[in-house]
């Protein structure tokens, strides 16, 4: 194939190929299809397990997860088997130096080798590119990049009602409602921002609520910019920069948008989670550092967590659906100013822009999908949500088309998608079958459910042979790796033999139903240098099932399944056969047996650079 100027990627987390081609047949995608024409569709085959951080970080290295090391959103710490942040960590040498931020997405990724070869890239929001890799270029990065506390994405939840339970990922903070709230008259009240590192409260930031139920808003004031912020009943609220005072000359910056749920006859404002502040973030979330805050000054103030849809919001019904796909369109717009504003100068090399919105649009809105089965009912408003997926493949369709046009005779155009999407249904509660066959046992009389808590809380580890932990892995309690090992390296196995032939073929009796097509063994699945660090099994489910949300913190549930009644409603960590993703181009390529691996070699090999000495895939172009 000719070499080429540039390469044009664009990333469209969880577009699935089933609606692809069923939306392609109606013609409702024809700058897809018209790329089709000129290239090829076909699907590619993602990782073991089909994650956004794992199959992205294999793009990105043209490695399996054995050569990159990240396996889940979750890991866990074996001295105390508490979960932990697979994507990166911080690390502080002592109490008189700076803390830094270390990426756990090790391997070489694509664009440093072409950055070496003195080709320009620019990278926007790839999963695991913080802290970011430095480029001959800019890089943004994604899924990774914290909330101010140092997570995926705390929000805060202000009620003047009284005894609510606090959800997933959330704070609840109390406040007075007001004396007379037909007058304009302050609540006193404060934000949570980050963590001490002590005590582990929060440094917080006052504010003064003014409900104005006459006018359907609140007006928020505060130290921050602006000092009053006008919030308008069932919107989302322009962005408040924010500074908290974290020590005698430290201070943390963060940007939060609110949405004002209800003023009467209970106040109910939800904020967001504190994102860094582009102009000024705590760490850098760019390379060049300052890049962050140029699109600043091109495109306004932008999102900045690598989950920057506020999902845990919807399932907490915190706010409706309509004001979730109202948030997911400001990311969205975020992002394609940002991909335009750089597409406008690209003359040559390589670039790549992650749209996430696919994929948390499909989580939340699959219970509308026809013939579903999934229990949850929809609440908080009556309108009809089964258009929504359907009309934002047409959005990304448009997206394409539009980007199309920056690729001359001279550009390899790519689209693609890390996995495909299914219905979640049931969650199987894998510490519960590991404690009914004799695998993990509780302390002294505690019983599954809520007993045993979350965290492994009662578990008695010297008795305790396997435990499962995040979305799909199961480890052995192996003596000298785990704080309190009890199974022998020679045993080990027979006992991942025993683990695999028991679960392989597990039965949903309630429903009739397959619930685990497979069991992988890691030497199976994974080679390389961290494969070492992946779970002793991964559990291949079948088509709407996954490891329950007990399961992901290390619970130990007193049933085997649970109707998943979350509104996060599709998922796609499954049997990898199950949910491939989609890959287009505007060359004709081998798409038969297409993978991941294969992408980062494609891109190489279009520019003539050599693939690194880790890269398992190959070139698919003919």
């Amino acid at each position: 194939m000719k070499r080429v100027r540039k390469v044009i990627v664009l990333g469209l987390d969880g577009f699935d190929p089933k609606i692809a081609h069923r939306l392609m047949n109606q013609g409702a995608l024809p700058n897809l299809a018209r790329l089709a024409e000129r290239g090829g569709f076909g699907t590619v085959a993602t990782t073991h397990p089909a994650q956004t951080p794992v199959a992205w970080s294999t793009f990105a290295t043209g490695t399996n997860p054995g050569g990159h090391g990240i396996f889940d959103f979750l890991r866990r710490n074996p001295r105390t088997y508490l979960p932990d942040l697979a994507l990166n960590r911080y690390e502080q040498k002592n109490a008189f130096s700076s803390p830094k931020a270390v990426n756990l997405r090790r391997g070489t990724p694509l664009w440093s080798l072409l950055s070496q070869a003195g080709i320009h890239c620019t990278v926007l929001r790839c999963p695991c590119t913080y802290p970011p890799d430095p480029v001959n270029g800019r890089l943004l990065a994604g899924m990774g990049v914290p909330d101010l506390r140092g997570g995926f994405g705390t929000s805060t939840f202000f009620t003047s009602a009284k005894n609510v339970e606090r959800g997933e990922s959330e704070n609840i903070v109390e406040i007075k409602p007001a004396t007379n709230p037909q007058r304009e008259q302050g609540i006193e009240t404060n934000l949570p921002g980050p963590l001490q590192p002590r005590s582990h409260t929060c440094f917080q930031l006052p504010l003064t609520l003014i409900p104005d139920l006459a006018g359907n808003k609140l007006t928020i004031r505060s130290a921050g910019q602006p000092q009053s912020l006008e919030v308008r009943l069932g919107q989302w609220s322009a962005w408040l920069k924010v500074k908290f005072k974290t020590g005698l000359f430290q201070s943390s910056r963060g940007a939060v948008r609110f949405y004002l749920k209800r003023l009467a006859p209970e106040l109910e404002l939800y904020a967001s989670p504190v994102n860094f502040d582009p102009e000024h973030p705590l760490f850098p979330i760019s390379s060049p550092a300052e890049f962050a805050n140029e699109l600043t000054q091109k495109i306004g103030a932008f999102h900045t967590t690598g989950m920057a849809e506020d999902h845990a919001g919807l399932n907490n019904e915190r706010f409706d659906e309509y004001a979730y796909l109202q948030q997911c369109a400001d990311v969205w717009r975020e992002r394609e100013e940002m991909a335009f504003y750089e597409l406008d100068r690209l003359k040559e090399g390589f670039f790549f822009c992650l749209f996430d919105t696919p994929d948390r649009i499909q989580h939340m809105f699959w219970r509308y999908q026809r013939g579903t089965d999934i229990p949850v009912c929809p609440a908080g408003n009556n309108m009809d949500h089964s258009h929504v997926i359907d009309e934002h493949y047409r959005q990304c369709d448009a997206l394409v088309g539009r980007a199309l046009a920056y690729a001359d005779d001279d550009t390899l155009f790519i689209t693609l998608s890390d996995h495909g999407f299914g219905s979640f249904e049931r969650g199987v509660h894998l510490n519960s079958w590991l404690h009914a066959h004799g695998l993990l046992k509780l302390k002294g009389d505690k019983k599954p459910g809520p007993d045993a808590g979350a965290f492994f809380r009662e578990v008695d580890w010297r008795r305790t042979r396997a435990y499962a932990l995040g979305l799909a892995g199961i480890y052995l309690n192996l003596a000298g790796r785990e704080g309190h090992g009890s199974v022998a390296t020679d045993e080990a196995p027979a006992l991942k033999q025993s683990i695999k032939e028991g679960l392989t073929g597990l039965q949903d009796a309630e429903r009739g139903k397959e619930a685990v097509r497979s069991v992988s063994a890691r030497e199976e699945v994974y080679k390389g240098a961290y494969a070492a660090e992946a779970p002793d099994l991964i559990v291949n489910f079948a088509d709407s099932y996954r490891a329950s949300w007990g399961t992901a913190l290390g619970g130990v549930a007193d049933a085997l399944f649970e109707d998943n009644r979350k509104k996060w409603s599709g998922d796609h960590i499954v049997d990898p056969s199950l949910v491939p993703g989609v890959l287009f181009m505007n060359r004709p390529y081998q798409s038969e047996g297409a993978k991941l691996v294969d992408l980062a070699p494609t891109i190489l090999d279009a520019f003539g650079v050599a693939k690194g000495p880790a890269m398992e895939g190959r070139s698919v172009l003919a």
